[in-house]
């Protein structure tokens, strides 16, 4: 099924340019859908490293399952992905899937079974046809490629209706390395430990545990802040792959000095993922970030972060440009955190519309209701408790989104 696309859909996929150590390729394999992208293949460089973080869900599918304990090796030779069938809630018939896919993939690269990872996403409670994965394997490594970013990030997609890809670059010891990423996601979507689907590849030489350790914090600030409509997927995963070819000496100690720059490159990249998976959230027409201060900690404001940014009643307005700023006054007091209501000082748009736990005097609602008829929408609110602060993004909730989660599975 087509869904109409995001206004904030761009106009081409970002040029994204070779990782050393990865090769990818995509392929339509009829898992669910038909005349398009549906299984993608990436192949890693021997001795690569992974990090990487997945759901909380105790739903969670199959392949999470596999995932998590091909994470303890930390090696990785091998990523494969479906969409359309989300392998969750499918028993034994389902761990034999994620087995037999991986053993295909395994003898088709020459590597072990347990450095081949898995990820499916799509409609839940559905066996699936790992026949029609496993009868496209040779086909994949036929047409490894070298920066087949486009095709991979399409192949996993759902009801996204752009694929989501972006690169940076950091210097580690004065050698230039590269960070590509590409995400899926468009409902289910409240994370956490990150979005539905994700995979950064780098060339920096890691060990598994600066690897783990960069990813998870990554996560933390990205993709765990980000809100379509309170639903945690039973697929979550986010995986770093760092191949190692990169001229430097090996990053082993974590918090080391000279990968500072490379962490706030992988900050910067999932930031701009997670973005980019909200601005595509089911039947979304506006972006809405919101900072929270003034909270007891960094962990509470983002929680009220995203009780505002969860809140039914929060999303409608924005969807309706109605500045009704009591929503976020209720959505703080349901929160479960600290909140001084006679302190509570909230802004939209750069406006002040409270101060001291009530509204300002001579407010004008003007000038935030013509904000709020914009794309992008920004939330300020202060606690007034203590130093903690942080910013959540989310969309607003509209009636498509009620057209797609009706028929998704027609």
């Amino acid at each position: 099924m087509a869904y109409p696309p995001s206004p904030f859909a761009p106009d081409h996929f970002p040029t994204l340019p070779p990782v050393p150590g990865v090769r990818l390729s995509a392929c339509e394999a009829g898992v669910r859908y038909s005349g398009r992208l549906d299984l993608m293949l990436a192949e890693f460089a021997p001795n690569t490293v992974v990090g990487g973080v997945m759901t909380k869900s105790t739903t969670a599918g199959a392949p999470v399952d596999w995932n998590r304990t091909a994470l303890k090796n930390g090696s990785a030779r091998a990523l494969v992905v479906n969409s359309g069938n989300a392998n969750v809630f499918t028993g034994q018939r389902g761990r034999d899937a994620v087995e037999k896919t991986a053993n295909a993939v395994s003898e088709a690269i020459n590597c072990d079974q347990s450095d081949v990872f898995v990820c499916s996403t799509g409609t839940i409670g559905e066996y699936l046809l790992e026949d029609r994965i496993t009868a496209k394997i040779s086909d994949l490594t036929s047409t490894l490629a070298d920066a087949a970013w486009e095709q991979a990030a399409t192949a996993i997609m759902t009801t996204d209706t752009y694929p989501k890809g972006a690169v940076r670059t950091a210097e580690i010891d004065g050698t230039t390395v590269t960070l590509v990423g590409i995400a899926k996601g468009s409902g289910m979507i409240a994370p956490d430990m990150a979005t539905m689907l994700s995979y950064v590849m780098t060339d920096a030489a890691l060990s598994p545990e600066v690897a783990q350790n960069v990813i998870t914090k990554g996560a933390n600030k990205s993709f765990n802040a980000i809100t379509i409509d309170s639903d945690t997927s039973t697929s979550d995963t986010l995986l770093l792959f760092a191949t190692g070819q990169a001229d430097h000496a090996p990053v082993t100690e974590i918090g080391e000095q000279r990968i500072h720059a490379f962490e706030a490159a992988l900050d910067d990249l999932l930031i701009d993922l997670a973005h980019q998976v909200v601005k595509d959230g089911e039947g979304a027409q506006k972006f809405v970030e919101i900072q929270v201060t003034g909270a007891e900690s960094d962990d509470a404001a983002r929680r009220m972060g995203l009780a505002i940014g969860n809140s039914p009643l929060v999303k409608t307005a924005i969807a309706g440009a109605d500045a009704n700023w009591g929503r976020i006054v209720m959505a703080i007091g349901k929160a479960g955190e600290k909140a001084d209501r006679d302190k509570l000082a909230i802004a939209i748009g750069g406006f002040q519309i409270t101060k001291d736990g009530e509204p300002i005097p001579g407010y004008d609602e003007s000038p935030v209701t013509e904000h709020m008829q914009g794309r992008d929408i920004e939330l300020e609110i202060d606690v007034g408790i203590g130093n903690g602060q942080a910013t959540v993004w989310t969309c607003d909730l509209t009636h498509g989104y009620i057209d797609i989660n009706a028929d998704y599975r027609t």
